[in-house]
């Protein structure tokens, strides 16, 4: 019996609408934590929705009162028991875990974290490694690993990469709780809205992307993420020939012959 299977209810749900794919975390009574099951789906439909040409943006939310709690501490614990203590299944899942953010930041289409509740350690990991954030107003954010002994060193992985060193560090050496306006002011989230309303915030926030040109966006997103590991210079080379490359498509030539003779454009996507 494989991760998924093991459990009664899937522990993610997938709508499509308006070139959208919203997926729900839905194990609100674990808080949603990133059990096996979890991640190993969660990967699974990333994978699937980075062919799915019809998909344009994807919106990531969780159903009941948290967003997500992290790792499932309760079937980590359970592998103590192993008759390594349960060594290679952390590493294993850490390195399954860590996969499967990377497929987010991989993948073709923008992904959106739509928050309400609270987002911890891993969770907290996975709204940073998405590409944009709504966060309710009730949302808080904390990597509180050091509260039980145990550094939250995958989460500060993308942490380190969306705020500056000081704040990343003062969220991982406190352990303490962010609020959604304090995690605005980092530039963890984009935007705070009424609690509640995070989800419709995102979606609506998806719909006007999806209306660019999907190659476009492609592009921009996987050169975004390649030359910020880069230097300075090295970068520049890289988004010129980026660019370069970019004008010769057929959506950057319809789209400037589209705003020079004033109408809208018409996207074939290639």
């Amino acid at each position: 019996m494989n991760a998924i299977s093991a459990l009664d209810v899937p522990p993610l749900r997938r709508s499509d609408a308006d070139g959208v794919a919203t997926l729900v975390l839905d194990r609100p009574s674990a808080r949603n934590a990133l059990c096996d099951a979890t991640i190993a789906l969660l990967h699974e439909t990333l994978d699937a929705i980075a062919a799915d040409r019809a998909v344009r943006c994807v919106v990531l939310a969780a159903e009941g009162p948290a967003f997500c709690a992290g790792h499932d501490l309760k079937e980590m614990t359970a592998r103590r028991a192993d008759p390594d203590r349960g060594q290679a299944y952390f590493e294993d899942l850490m390195r399954r875990c860590s996969a499967m953010m990377q497929a987010i930041v991989a993948l073709p289409q923008p992904v959106i974290a739509a928050v309400e509740g609270v987002a911890t350690a891993a969770g907290c990991q996975l709204v940073a490694t998405c590409d944009l954030a709504v966060a309710g107003e009730n949302a808080r954010f904390a990597t509180p690993g050091v509260h039980i002994g145990l550094f939250c060193s995958t989460p500060m992985v993308a942490l380190s990469r969306n705020l500056s060193r000081k704040h990343a560090m003062e969220m991982l050496l406190t352990g303490e709780p962010t609020s959604a306006a304090e995690a605005h002011r980092m530039g963890l989230v984009n935007r705070v809205v009424p609690a509640g309303t995070a989800l419709e915030t995102a979606q609506a926030f998806a719909r006007s992307i999806a209306g660019r040109s999907t190659l476009t966006i492609a592009t921009g997103k996987r050169a975004f993420y390649a030359q910020a590991e880069m230097g300075l210079a090295e970068a520049y080379d890289y988004a010129a020939r980026v660019m370069a490359q970019n004008m010769m498509a057929r959506d950057a030539e319809e789209g400037i012959n589209a705003f020079v003779e004033k109408r809208p454009p018409l996207w074939e996507d290639r």
